[in-house]
């Protein structure tokens, strides 16, 4: 195969990679996006206990501005402003300067001066790159498809067990060791495990609908009310992606399927639940001027497992701290 030839087809590969990653893909609709956002105190950077609705445990948190327990009040607006940070922006700058870099290599290839007396190794390194870009689709394709896929666990129906609060609790180092600051203070900002009541997990179940349902309306009044500022911050990002996009995500029909308690702690004056949850809903993005359905379903039932996990402060309502998908 000559070089030009190489040089053609490896210019039209290029192209075809720049645009795929060009193209706004169809993000994950439902609240959070299919990602994990959000925070746990100080187990952020510490994977949830598994659950028997989550054997498999959870994913690392993809979004974060984690605040230590003494400066979590005063950072929330911090990590609003942190979190609506343009992550779709910046990837669609990537997704440019791959598409020019691919195209730009192989349109050097196809001259006819500087390379020609390098011919075999310029076919080389076209081939070389051919491969590499193929092997980049497929990766990018099966991450779209993995992440779309949920897995469909038996045992729908079941309640929460109420149990998993008493189970051992990870300590971060900086607990373990005690701190730098020691004393009572240190030791009353320390996570503690704490035991959750019926009313706690009733919140639970009523937050998975209302959230998905102020989400799926566009409400951003009933997200404050619910979600801390954090997660706030993402939902507003997602909301305004899927507007500049041109769609809308509906969710409806949420019904809590199987759930129970991973872990409970309070850092200070706060506490922490997090909780897995598998549950059913209707989900479709629609295309906002034709109100055609363009990703979805507007009638077929899937099931979604993740962790919540829910914030109370000075014995207030709990609000959503972050979400986690089941791995």
């Amino acid at each position: 195969m000559s070089l030009i030839s190489l040089a053609r087809r490896g210019r039209a590969v290029a192209l075809v990679a720049g645009a795929l990653l060009l193209v706004p893909l169809v993000a994950e609709a439902r609240p959070g996006g299919g990602r994990s956002s959000g925070s746990r105190g100080s187990f952020t950077n510490s994977a949830p206990p598994s659950t028997n609705t989550t054997p498999g445990g959870a994913q690392t948190f993809q979004r974060s501005a984690p605040a230590s327990p003494s400066m979590a009040g005063r950072s929330a607006a911090g990590a609003a402003t942190q979190a609506a940070r343009p992550s779709f922006a910046r990837n669609m700058m990537m997704g440019i300067g791959a598409g020019l870099l691919g195209a730009g290599l192989f349109g050097l290839l196809s001259g006819s001066g500087f390379f020609s007396g390098l011919a075999s190794l310029a076919g080389m390194l076209g081939f070389l790159l051919q491969i590499g870009l193929i092997v980049g689709l497929v990766m990018l394709a099966i991450r779209f498809f993995r992440r779309r896929s949920e897995p469909q666990l038996a045992g729908a129906g079941a309640p929460y067990t109420r149990q998993g609060y008493d189970a051992p609790q990870p300590q971060p180092a900086a607990a373990r060791m005690g701190g730098f600051g020691g004393g009572a203070a240190a030791a009353a900002a320390q996570p503690q495990p704490i035991e959750l009541a019926g009313d706690d997990f009733n919140a639970f179940e009523r937050l998975l609908g209302e959230i998905n349902t102020a989400y799926s309306n566009e409400d951003e009044a009933g997200l404050r009310q619910r979600v801390t500022p954090e997660m706030f911050g993402y939902f507003d990002e997602d909301l305004s992606d899927n507007a500049r996009r041109g769609v809308a995500d509906r969710v409806s029909d949420v019904k809590l399927l199987q759930g129970d308690l991973s872990q409970a702690w309070r850092e200070g004056d706060q506490d922490y639940a997090t909780v897995a949850m598998r549950f059913s809903l209707i989900n479709a993005l629609y295309d906002r001027k034709s109100g055609k359905i363009v990703d979805g379903s507007a009638t077929q039932t899937q099931e979604v497992s993740e962790y919540w996990t829910f914030l109370r402060e000075h014995g207030g309502a709990w609000k959503l701290s972050g979400i986690q998908q089941a791995a």
